[in-house]
């Protein structure tokens, strides 16, 4: 009888724990330094990510994300960049946090490269007006506070010697399994043989993305959201556990998955806190 009691105490316990304290109230800064040759005698670059925010309550209040945007200032970047799935139209959601605050909020971000950003998956599914010609709500409410977001382009940051190319996937899953993502346009916004780091929501276009990319920051897999001792059941990534969180290094080059900062499907997370990625390059 005390077993089964006790059992089942424990089995509550974890179950409030991924199903509201670590989704809720934890926060970690998640840090990496991949290694690039290719920036090899360049200055030092320190880049923040926010990757699927999933605003709404109650897992993400709009409380929840200016906290999470004052601790990403904190962490003194030189560039931040977000990751795509911003809003949320799950089940779970009991209020949204309306567009136009929830981007101002992220209007708050500050680095001196300034703040860009890409499109998730959800960010067209959730916008029932969004196809081909007409980008999701997303695009104007980001810009509207000074946040560009990348689709299939490029943009060089710093001068002279130190420069780089920052690209941006649109999302590999914009329409289902069709996206809109173009590879071949991302690279021809690229005019020099400076270094190159793409941002692109989904991991998967790393397993087929050219080398001209050091570096690649992704979002969407949260982790795979329950994770022990390194394994996820699972994982939105056709790759399933390779590409479903952190440091990944493949063929020469460098891949940072994110484990993003809200929930999807279930409001639930367990071994893979919400957190903010610190990605150092040196």
């Amino acid at each position: 009888m005390r077993r089964s009691v006790l059992l089942g105490g424990l089995g509550l316990s974890g179950a409030a724990y991924a199903g509201w304290a670590e989704p809720s109230m934890r926060l970690t800064v998640a840090a990496h330094r991949p290694i690039l040759p290719e920036w090899r005698g360049r200055a030092p670059l320190r880049i923040v990510i926010l990757s699927d925010i999933h605003a709404g309550e109650p897992v993400m209040p709009a409380l929840r994300v200016a906290e999470i945007v004052r601790q990403a200032n904190a962490l003194d970047p030189d560039l931040t960049l977000v990751l795509g799935d911003l809003g949320s139209q799950a089940r779970f959601v009991t209020r949204a946090v309306p567009l136009a605050s929830f981007a101002g909020l992220l209007g708050r971000l500050r680095a001196p490269l300034g703040v860009h950003a890409v499109l998730g998956n959800h960010d067209w599914w959730d916008d029932p007006m969004a196809n081909r010609l007409r980008p999701p709500a997303t695009v104007a409410a980001l810009g509207a506070v000074g946040i560009g977001v990348l689709r299939n382009g490029a943009v060089r940051l710093r001068d002279g010697s130190d420069g780089f190319w920052l690209a941006g996937l649109d999302s590999q899953l914009a329409f289902g399994r069709r996206g809109a993502d173009d590879v071949g346009r991302t690279l021809a916004a690229i005019t020099d043989d400076a270094p190159a780091i793409l941002m692109a929501h989904e991991p998967d276009v790393f397993a087929r993305a050219t080398p001209r990319f050091a570096l690649q920051v992704s979002g969407h897999t949260h982790g795979g959201q329950l994770r022990l001792a390194g394994w996820s059941p699972r994982v939105p990534s056709a790759f399933g556990n390779r590409y479903a969180y952190g440091l990944v290094r493949e063929e020469g080059r460098s891949l940072v998955v994110s484990g993003g900062l809200g929930c999807s499907g279930l409001p639930v997370r367990f071994g893979v806190p919400p957190e903010i990625t610190l990605v150092e390059v040196a």
